[in-house]
This record gives structure tokens, C-alpha cells and sequence, in this order.
């Protein structure tokens, strides 16, 4: 007869128990934010043309950092009114490059202007 032999704990072990509790809980934190909050700055990404689930992910980041930062949300989102569309997405691209790894990060796309009296002198 063979016994198996294992290094698994056992179900029944404390530690066991212990160490499944602390991993359970590993990832998981509660953020809690006001739904107006919350519902004002996704409408405030909508209404300059963000997708649903971007304005969400921008939103959760700006609260969070609200929080951190302790800044009243409406007052942030007030400044972010003024700043222009086409340099909005810069911003937002600088927020979410802050909460990037440091591996990577995002970046975006300017539109060269060609200078015609240069252009004429190029053979293609």
C-alpha cells in the first residue's frame, strides 16, 4: 500500500485558513465615493465626446486623486473647463501616464504641418 505524500496544507490547518483569508482579501479595497461625484465627472467626460467606460476609468483616477490631494472634485472639474478640447486629451493622457507603471506609457499623435516651398523641392 502507498501513502501519498503532499506539501499542501491541509484543509483543516489554521494557518491554512489564515493564509486564504489574507489573500482573499489581497486585491480587494473598498472606494467609496459620492454618486454625485461620481455622476459629474463621467458626465463631464461624456459631454467632450469620451466613451462611456473611459470617462468611468478618468473619473475613478480624479477622485482618487482628489481624495489624496484633498480637492473638492467640482473645483477640479471647474479648471478643467477651461482648458481647451484638443488639450484636454493631453491632460487626461498625463493623468493616466501618473497611474501607469513606469514601464510604459501613453502618448499621442501631433499632425506634422509640411511647408509647401519644401515640399516642391522633393522628388518622390
Amino acid at each position: 500500500m502507498t501513502t501519498l505524500v503532499s506539501n499542501l496544507p491541509l484543509k483543516d490547518d489554521t494557518s491554512y485558513q489564515e493564509i486564504k483569508q489574507f489573500f482573499d482579501k489581497f486585491f480587494v479595497t473598498e472606494v467609496t465615493f459620492a454618486s454625485n461625484e461620481i455622476d459629474a465627472v463621467v458626465g463631464f467626460f461624456q459631454r467632450r465626446d469620451f466613451d462611456i467606460d473611459s470617462a468611468k476609468s478618468i473619473a475613478i483616477m480624479l477622485l482618487n486623486q482628489a481624495r489624496n490631494e484633498q480637492i473638492n472634485v467640482f473645483e477640479l472639474l471647474d479648471t478643467l473647463k477651461a482648458v481647451p478640447a484638443f488639450q484636454l486629451t493631453r491632460v487626461v493622457t498625463q493623468i493616466l501616464n501618473a497611474y501607469r507603471e513606469k514601464t510604459s506609457l501613453l502618448g499621442y499623435r501631433v499632425k506634422v504641418e509640411n511647408n509647401a516651398f519644401e515640399l516642391r523641392n522633393i522628388v518622390v
